[in-house]
């Protein structure tokens, strides 16, 4: 288990009852040990819940970028079916950090797109910390086609920090690849649905994101840049991003007043890391409810309904 800042004196509290069951394992009458384990079980139990009770927005950064927070490949694998995935951009070459292509969502065929992490050192590089590439947009994009082409729907998952801002990316056009991949999402006439399922980071994220539907996991995060973006552009000073994420109102709970996202998928206490299942689980059947919602919808209907959510955002206040 990895602990963020906040959650140390939980991971106190929960050394010593591990620490406790070990001498158990090896003591002659483990039972008044067991007690004492069981005793601090339930003072870390009562701990977790008070520490997830009020997350402020940069505590809710921190969850959302959790090392052990289940990526894209774990939504994949556990929720779809016959996935046959799509490499390549036919210009330039296949970007790891986007995965998608056709498969079946409970047993219906449609296309999966989304950013991938990783979740280990080696896995990380590989796919560049979810960070996409201009031909990772540009493979979108042909899913997209493909998908309008034979009327499948589309389901993305949303998990980056923003697109990646080397020199070879600036130079294959990242910005335009940006701007494409979310024009194709604007043009297409089959029902769009997305999940933010961690960061969801600047165009990086708005490109699979510009959907009929946009749910976001409830610790998870959605903005036009980083905490620590915003503090070094506004202040100088990065070591301001805990008020930076107050003023960016990134967190779900503020973008569903706002009207950016349509739903709040809760996740279980302590975080999507600490049950992976019940939160994978969460997010399917969120999935389905979204396109229950669309199915059915003419061609039209679902681009129009698509543009007029985004045209419409900015009209609410928190106040």
């Amino acid at each position: 288990m990895v602990y963020l800042d906040f959650e140390k004196p939980l991971a106190d509290i929960e050394g010593k009852a591990e620490e406790l069951r070990a001498m158990a394992r090896k003591a002659e009458d483990p039972v008044d040990v067991e007690k004492e384990a069981l005793a601090l079980d339930k003072k870390a139990g009562d701990l977790l819940k008070d520490l997830y009770k009020n997350l402020n927005p940069w505590r809710k950064t921190q969850v959302a970028r959790h090392p052990d927070r289940p990526h894209c490949r774990a939504y994949v694998d556990a929720l779809f079916s016959e996935l046959t995935p799509l490499a390549g951009d036919r210009a330039f070459g296949d970007d790891h950090a986007v995965i998608g292509g056709l498969a079946r969502f409970n047993d219906a065929p449609c296309v999966v797109i989304g950013h991938e992490k990783g979740n280990d050192t080696k896995s990380r590089i590989h796919h560049n910390f979810g960070m996409a590439r201009p031909e990772g947009y540009r493979k979108a994009i042909r899913l997209m086609d493909m998908a309008h082409r034979f009327g499948l729907p589309v389901i993305t998952l949303v998990d980056t920090p923003g697109a990646y801002p080397g020199k070879g990316a600036e130079e294959r056009g990242q910005s335009e690849a940006i701007a494409r991949c979310t024009q194709k999402c604007l043009e297409i006439g089959v029902p769009l649905v997305s999940v933010i399922i961690g960061e969801g980071g600047s165009g990086g994220a708005v490109a699979f994101a510009t959907a009929n539907r946009i749910a976001m996991l409830e610790h998870s995060i959605y903005s036009v840049i980083s905490p620590e973006g915003c503090a070094s552009i506004l202040w100088k000073d990065s070591d301001r991003m805990r008020e930076a994420a107050e003023a960016l109102r990134l967190t779900a709970q503020d973008l569903k007043k706002l009207g950016v996202i349509d739903r709040i998928i809760s996740e279980p206490l302590g975080g999507a890391q600490r049950d992976s299942k019940a939160a994978i689980d969460a997010v399917g059947i969120a999935l389905a409810s979204m396109l229950k919602d669309l199915t059915g919808k003419k061609p039209e209907d679902l681009i129009k309904d698509r543009r007029q959510k985004f045209l419409s955002m900015g009209s609410r206040s928190l106040a």
